[in-house]
C-alpha cells in the first residue's frame, strides 16, 4: 500500500507538468509577441520522443526518493497551480540531475518539470515573499516549491543611470511604521476601475503582501469578485472573469513587486521602470508566472514628476502605479488611454 500510495502520488505529479510548445497544452497567454517591454518569453522547441521519455525517468526516480508527505505537498503546489497555500518543500541543495547534455540542480529541475520548460538558469528567477526560506541562506537544503518561485521580467532596454534626489521619505525602513495614533500606516491604496468607473471603495495596504483577485482558493486580500459592478460591457465581463488568481503586490526593501498569478497577461505603467526624461511612460506586458519591480525606490528620488497618468480621479501628489488585466493600452495597442482598458488597478503610494 505504501509504495502503491507513492507511485500514485509520481503519476499525478507527471501527469501535472508544465506544457511544452507542440504538445497541444501549452497557455496561449504565457508566451508570444505583443507590447513595447514584456518579460522575455522564450519559445520552447517542441517536446522530442527521446528527450520526453529520458526526462520522465529521470523525474520519476527523482521523485521517488522524496517523502510521502512532501510529494504530497508538491502536488498540492501544482494541481492548484498556486492558488492554494503550500508549505516550503525543503530539499538537499547538493543533488544534480543530467538531461541529455545539460546538468541541473535539483530545484531547477523541479522548476523546469512542473512550471518552466524554458527555464535555463537560476538567475532568472525569483523567490516569492511566500516563502518561509525567503532572505534565509542554507546551503544544505532549499525551497524546491514550483510556486514559490516567480520569473524575472526583463525590459527590452534597461533605463539610463539614475540621479541621486532628496525624496527618502519615499522609503522608511519597513512598513510596520505607526501612525500617531497607535494604528499601523498604510504604505498604498489600491483602486480598482471597470473602464472610466471607479467600482468599490478604496483598499487600505498595511501589510508587507496583498493578493488582488478575482477568484483565488484560500484567497485572502483585496477580492474583486466581491465588488458590486454595474457594467454590463461583455468585454469587462469577459475580462473580469479572466484576472483568476490576479496579482500579487509586496513592499520589499528595494521596491515594490507585482507578481502576475493570473492566467492572462498584465499590463504595467510605472514612473520608475523608464528614462526618468522621456516625455510619455511605455506600458510593460507582464506574461504569467512573471515578477516585475513595478515601483523602485532609489529610482524614484531620481524623478522630478511622480507620474504623467493621463487618467485619474483626482490630482496625486505622490507616485501611483497602473496595471491592465488582460488589455493593453498606450503606444503599441489600439487603446490608447487605461481608461479604455476593461478593467485595471491604480496604486496609489502613501508618501507621508
Amino acid at each position: 500500500m505504501f509504495r502503491t500510495k507513492r507511485s500514485g502520488l509520481v503519476r499525478r505529479l507527471w501527469r501535472s507538468r508544465a506544457p511544452v510548445e507542440g504538445d497541444g497544452e501549452a497557455d496561449r497567454g504565457t508566451h508570444g509577441p505583443g507590447g513595447c517591454c514584456m518579460g522575455k518569453a522564450t519559445k520552447v522547441a517542441k517536446s522530442n520522443g527521446a528527450a520526453e521519455a529520458e526526462l520522465k525517468t529521470l523525474t520519476h526516480s527523482i521523485l521517488k526518493k522524496i517523502k510521502e508527505k512532501q510529494l504530497e505537498v508538491l502536488l498540492q503546489a501544482v494541481e492548484s497551480k498556486g492558488g492554494a497555500r503550500s508549505p516550503c518543500l525543503l530539499l538537499p541543495s547538493k543533488v544534480d540531475a543530467k538531461v541529455g547534455q545539460q546538468s541541473y540542480s535539483l530545484p531547477m529541475l523541479l522548476y523546469k518539470v512542473f512550471r518552466w520548460p524554458d527555464l535555463r538558469h537560476s538567475s532568472e528567477l525569483k523567490r516569492l515573499s511566500c516563502c518561509e526560506s525567503y532572505g534565509k541562506v542554507n546551503p544544505e537544503l532549499v525551497c524546491c516549491n514550483p510556486h514559490h518561485m516567480s520569473r524575472l521580467c526583463e525590459l527590452e532596454s534597461p533605463p539610463p543611470p539614475y540621479s541621486r534626489y532628496p525624496m527618502d521619505y519615499l522609503k522608511p525602513p519597513d512598513s510596520l511604521v505607526m501612525q500617531g495614533s497607535g494604528e499601523r500606516a498604510h504604505w498604498c491604496v489600491v483602486a480598482y476601475w471597470e473602464e472610466k468607473t471607479r467600482v468599490g471603495r478604496l483598499y487600505s495596504v498595511q501589510e508587507s503582501s496583498l493578493d488582488i483577485f478575482y477568484d483565488l482558493p484560500q484567497g485572502n486580500g483585496f477580492c474583486l469578485g466581491q465588488l458590486c459592478s454595474d457594467n454590463k460591457s461583455q468585454l469587462v465581463q469577459m475580462v473580469r472573469a479572466k484576472i483568476g488568481y490576479g496579482i500579487q503586490l509586496t513592499r520589499e526593501p528595494d521596491g515594490v513587486w507585482v507578481y502576475n498569478r493570473s492566467c492572462y497577461p498584465i499590463f504595467i505603467k510605472s514612473a520608475t521602470l523608464d528614462n526618468p526624461d522621456s516625455r510619455t511612460l511605455l506600458v510593460h506586458k507582464v506574461f504569467p508566472g512573471f515578477s516585475i519591480k513595478a515601483f523602485d525606490y532609489d529610482k524614484a528620488c531620481s524623478l522630478q514628476r511622480p507620474n504623467d497618468h493621463e487618467f485619474t480621479q483626482q490630482p496625486r501628489t505622490g507616485f501611483t502605479v497602473q496595471i491592465s488585466f488582460v488589455k493593453g493600452w498606450g503606444q503599441c495597442y489600439t487603446r490608447q488611454f487605461i481608461s479604455s482598458c476593461p478593467c485595471w488597478l491604480e496604486v496609489i503610494f502613501n508618501t507621508r
